[in-house]
């Protein structure tokens, strides 16, 4: 996956500017890409265990899949943050944010979800994010086990799934950050 979310960056190399509606697409593909790796277990960096993550079960497949983009959601949002962290105005930080949220939204329906679904779904974003930012600054360890938790829809039985996540967390945020912190935030 790291080779991929840099083959990724250095593809989309970004101008030395950025307003936050280019940041927002730019994650928005981003965040679809690092999706589309996971569903389709291209990701040979940090691979899942040999677990059916994705099962035959359509309900179960239906949840792990719609977890898996909140958790690349959040990745990409958290490295957004880091990267911008006192160097950007927090309302310009929040217009880049919300832009990667609403392009995503937008792609959702585009490719089938009932708008009516959105809120639920936002709902279950927002829950999602604080609770894997509560996680992920007390550990990242914590951050993988309540990724999984949702993933599977079960505590996690080892510390295989929980690791490989923490792993995708930091291959996503890690590279990200560094690619973002050559880039200035401007006023559209």
């Amino acid at each position: 996956m790291l080779g991929t979310i840099m083959d990724d960056v250095n593809e989309f190399r970004a101008p030395q500017t950025m307003t936050p509606g280019e940041l927002g697409d730019s994650l928005a593909r981003l965040v679809w890409e690092s999706f589309s790796d996971f569903v389709s277990r291209e990701d040979v960096e940090t691979p899942l265990p040999d677990e059916d993550t994705i099962s035959d079960d359509i309900g179960s497949a239906h949840r792990t899949a719609e977890e898996a983009l909140i958790f690349f959601m959040w990745a990409h949002t958290r490295g957004a943050q880091l990267a911008f962290l006192g160097r950007a105005p927090d309302q310009r930080i929040r217009e880049g944010l919300d832009a990667l949220h609403k392009a995503v939204f937008e792609d959702m329906v585009e490719h089938g979800t009932p708008e009516w679904q959105l809120p639920l779904f936002e709902q279950r974003v927002s829950a999602r994010y604080a609770e894997y930012h509560q996680a992920a600054a007390e550990s990242d360890g914590l951050l993988g086990k309540a990724v999984s938790r949702h993933l599977r829809g079960e505590e996690p039985k080892d510390d295989a799934l929980p690791e490989a996540i923490r792993e995708r967390a930091v291959a996503v945020a890690n590279p990200l950050k560094d690619f973002l912190e050559d880039v200035e935030l401007v006023e559209a």
